[in-house]
């Protein structure tokens, strides 16, 4: 992914309204984001745990999505996948996303979900950057550049249908 300012990043975003675009909290520093190893950039807001942000680079421009997670909280036993990247993890390693509909829809209440790695590390995880809490992922016959075309085509499915 190439390097985003905050001007990129606020402008993205088709589910919020230009005024709340402005005030979402941005990561901290974002010059020390690792741009080569992200598909999507995607991060939590601190003061606001169910909250989260995500933008992605299609051939269409830059798509940013504000999102909500659930907060239950899931037994250390209990393990679930993320529908990007596929990374197990144990406990709430896993959330249910849900993101408000673009235009009409969105403003009449319309909302879709996936279920997403937490800290929205996906891009890491996939590239042995980043190991989840569990400590392994799932060895795959894909390369990894087709693991890295399989999460990004399933987060554009996710952002697809914000839209219809």
């Amino acid at each position: 992914m190439r390097s985003l300012t905050e001007h990129d990043i606020r402008n993205s975003f088709v589910n919020c309204s230009k005024g709340e675009a402005k005030r979402l909290a941005l990561p901290r520093d974002l010059r020390a984001c690792p741009w080569t190893d992200l598909d999507f950039l995607g991060w939590r807001d601190p003061g606001a745990p169910d909250r989260s942000y995500l933008v992605i680079e299609r051939e269409d421009g830059l798509v940013g999505v504000a999102l909500r997670s659930s907060a239950s909280p899931r037994g250390f036993l209990h393990r679930s996948m993320c529908s990007v990247c596929l990374t197990t993890h144990p406990g709430g390693g896993v959330s249910l996303m849900t993101a408000r509909k673009a235009g009409a829809a969105g403003r009449e209440g319309n909302s879709i979900g996936v279920y997403m790695c937490t800290d929205l590390a996906c891009s890491l995880y996939l590239r042995g950057k980043k190991v989840p809490e569990s400590g392994t992922r799932f060895e795959e016959s894909l390369t990894l550049e087709e693991q890295l075309a399989r999460a990004t085509g399933n987060l554009s499915v996710f952002i697809d249908k914000l839209y219809v």
